[in-house]
């Protein structure tokens, strides 16, 4: 990763640790920011693969949820089991070349049950973890960015591997799963609910890339906005209930 891509990825996780909302913790890290900078720094198209790498974060932030509060690992010991689930992904998809726009359908009737089975779920609850009891704790500003070049060290090292989900790899998963971790299973639910996005850059992207990677970015940049503002802006007017500034309909 470039020295540009180290500083998205810690303003990506900069900002989840000054918002206080799971829901909007959730829509920040979802941020296309580390996808963006991976794009520019490499020459991988964007196409199928990228599509499951989607769904490798989502893995990865479940593995880390599972190992942390279900079996009540330490957070790194969890990211690192959450990392090998994502590389076990790569792996599997090496020799397989994934055409974008079938890997398109799989890939969103996959979201929608993922989205219905994570809403009928009960609503789980703070693990008890004696090495964090107030949940507060964070990691010193070295040891971040000291996790942020490891990781960037070992996707230059697993290139072979990762190939076309290098995009997607969580460079600042891993750190923001730290900082969620009290919430984690909650974030899950929310960053599941956000992949629709991630999805919409996607596609962007693959429609402008054979204009050239501007239009792709600013494609991709606009899917991820247009599919966002579909997912929260309704909820967020419900909230408010000013419809004098936003333009929502009054509830009766």
């Amino acid at each position: 990763m470039t020295a540009q891509g180290v500083l998205l990825v810690t303003v990506v996780v900069w900002a989840v640790t000054l918002i206080r909302p799971v829901r909007w913790r959730a829509l920040v890290a979802a941020l296309p920011l580390p996808m963006t900078a991976a794009l520019l720094a490499t020459d991988h198209p964007v196409d199928g693969a990228q599509l499951v790498g989607v769904v490798g974060l989502n893995l990865f932030f479940g593995v880390v949820a599972l190992a942390h509060h279900r079996f009540r690992w330490p957070i790194l010991l969890a990211d690192l089991a959450g990392v090998g689930g994502y590389l076990a992904i790569a792996a599997a998809l090496r020799p397989v070349a994934l055409p974008f726009w079938p890997t398109l359908a799989v890939t969103v009737a996959c979201w929608l049950l993922a989205v219905l089975v994570l809403h009928r779920l009960p609503g789980p609850g703070h693990p008890t973890d004696p090495t964090d009891p107030a949940g507060s704790a964070r990691l010193p500003v070295a040891a971040r960015l000291l996790l942020v070049l490891a990781g960037a060290a070992l996707t230059g090292l697993l290139g072979q591997v990762l190939r076309g989900l290098v995009v997607t790899f969580p460079y600042a998963g891993v750190l923001v799963a730290v900082e969620v971790r009290r919430d984690l299973p909650v974030f899950c639910r929310h960053f599941a609910r956000n992949s629709l996005a991630l999805i919409g850059f996607l596609v962007g992207v693959h429609l402008g890339q054979d204009v050239s990677v501007v239009v792709a970015l600013v494609a991709g940049w606009a899917g991820f906005a247009l599919v966002a503002a579909a997912l929260h802006l309704p909820a967020w007017c419900r909230a408010r209930r000013h419809p004098v500034n936003l333009g929502c309909p009054t509830r009766t």
